[in-house]
C-alpha cells in the first residue's frame, strides 16, 4: 500500500518536472540532514563516477568472483568515496551514496560557515564609542550623528522619524555606495 503511494508521488514530481522543462532523470534529490538542518543536497548523475571492483578482505572464493565492491568519484569536488562491507553490489552502492551525501553536505556546512565567518569578521564590536548617533534628551536636546558630524538640536523631531537630514549628510560624505 505504501510502495503504491510512493509510485504516485513519484509520477507527480515526474509530471512536474515534465511540465517546468526541467530534464527530470539529471538530478537526484535526497535529504541529508536531520529535520532541523533541512538543507536539501543535489547531485547530477552526470557528475559522478562509479568504478566497481573486487572487495578485498575475507570473504573465500566469493570476494574473487564478483565485483561488488564500489567506488564513488563527485567530479566537481574531487571527493571519492568507496564501500565494500556488504556482500551486494547494489548495498554497497546505496551505502557510498549516502557517505558521499554525507561529505558533500559536510562541506556545504563549511562553505556556510566561511561566508558567515567572512561577514562577521566585518563587524564591529558592539561597545562604547563605536555607535552611530547619541541622543540626548535632558538638560538640553540634540541628536550627534558620529559617522557624519551632523547635530540636530531638535530631538522629538528625529524620534518621529525625520531621518532625511542624516540620510542626506551620510551620502554626501560616503557617496551612494556606503563604503
Amino acid at each position: 500500500m505504501t510502495t503504491g503511494f510512493v509510485e504516485a508521488a513519484r509520477r507527480e514530481k515526474l509530471k512536474e518536472l515534465l511540465e517546468r522543462g526541467v530534464a527530470p532523470f539529471a538530478y537526484r534529490f535526497e535529504r541529508t540532514a536531520t529535520a532541523q538542518q533541512a538543507i536539501a543536497a543535489y547531485t547530477r548523475d552526470d557528475d559522478l563516477r562509479i568504478d566497481v571492483f573486487r572487495a578485498s578482505g575475507k570473504g573465500g572464493q566469493h570476494v574473487n568472483k564478483t565485483s561488488s565492491a564500489v567506488r564513488i568519484t563527485h567530479l566537481p569536488t574531487g571527493i571519492v568515496v568507496s564501500c565494500q562491507q556488504e556482500r551486494s553490489q547494489g548495498k554497497n552502492k546505496a551505502t557510498a551514496m549516502k557517505m558521499l551525501k554525507a561529505r558533500l553536505y559536510e562541506r556545504a556546512v563549511a562553505e556556510r560557515e566561511a561566508k558567515k565567518a567572512e561577514v562577521d569578521k566585518q563587524k564591529t564590536d558592539i561597545a562604547w564609542g563605536n555607535q552611530i548617533r547619541s541622543y540626548v534628551f535632558q538638560p538640553y536636546t540634540m541628536v550627534n550623528d558620529h559617522r557624519t558630524e551632523l547635530k540636530v538640536s531638535d530631538v522629538h523631531k528625529v524620534m518621529d522619524g525625520d531621518l532625511d537630514p542624516f540620510i542626506e549628510a551620510f551620502l554626501q560624505r560616503f557617496g551612494s555606495n556606503g563604503k
